[in-house]
């Protein structure tokens, strides 16, 4: 009978998106069925657009690099991540031809919005999202391009976050991406966000168009303008 109970209390708990599920309810249990059924006046209420906290955690992670470069795997890019087929021609439109900050915040902004969110709020349908995982969710599908078959995604909207805790791990190569993917999914699962607004701006050294000496960069008042 009491490990019935027990097996009951992991379900709740893992609908409420509770930690630890261990089947022995708590404050932080009931703060958490709270939080979900949209119940306490301090609940993160949902959200569906951008945010300056979910664009500069995106951007530190990405940092920027104002001219046109080729990445690891010899692909051109150019400003906040973007190539080719992230809906923005940079090559050879960037090449040589450095840009202001700005111009790379401006086209970044741009492809979040109407490419890059539009697929992740598809892809939870209804279930609502607060700031800070919107702003996960955004990093992974800019990064990854894989919101839609992520197996991590399924099981947050089936309601089983400790399984998705672990599956968002999967998502580790190459190597170097496995910090940037603990990061998500602590801000997914723990509202943990890394960023203090300063961003690496990169330089491109030639012949090999790597990029290289990054200088940190205070980039609220370029980000402000452009979002009001």
């Amino acid at each position: 009978m009491v490990a019935d109970i027990a097996e009951d209390w992991k379900l709740i708990q893992r609908w409420a998106g509770a930690t630890p599920v261990d089947g022995d309810p708590g404050q932080i249990t009931a703060d958490a069925i709270i939080a979900k059924a949209g119940l306490c006046r301090n609940a993160a209420p949902p959200v569906r657009d951008l945010t300056s906290a979910i664009v500069l955690e995106i951007v530190e992670h990405e940092g920027i690099v104002t001219e046109a470069y080729k990445d690891s795997a010899g692909v051109w890019t150019w400003g906040v991540g973007v190539t080719n087929d992230s809906g923005h021609r940079v090559y050879p439109r960037y090449k040589d031809k450095p840009q202001t900050v700005a111009k790379c915040l401006e086209i970044y902004l741009w492809l979040l919005r109407e490419e890059y969110l539009p697929d992740v709020l598809r892809a939870f349908g209804d279930r609502p999202l607060a700031e800070h995982e919107l702003g996960a969710a955004l990093s992974f599908h800019w990064n990854t391009g894989a919101i839609t078959r992520a197996e991590w995604v399924k099981q947050v909207c089936a309601g089983d976050d400790e399984k998705a805790r672990v599956s968002i791990m999967n998502w580790r190569s190459p190597p170097e991406i496995i910090s940037r993917r603990k990061a998500e999914r602590d801000l997914f699962f723990n509202g943990t966000w890394t960023s203090d607004g300063k961003v690496p701006v990169y330089r491109v050294a030639k012949p090999g168009y790597q990029p290289r000496g990054a200088q940190l960069i205070d980039v609220r008042p370029e980000l402000a303008e452009l979002m009001t």
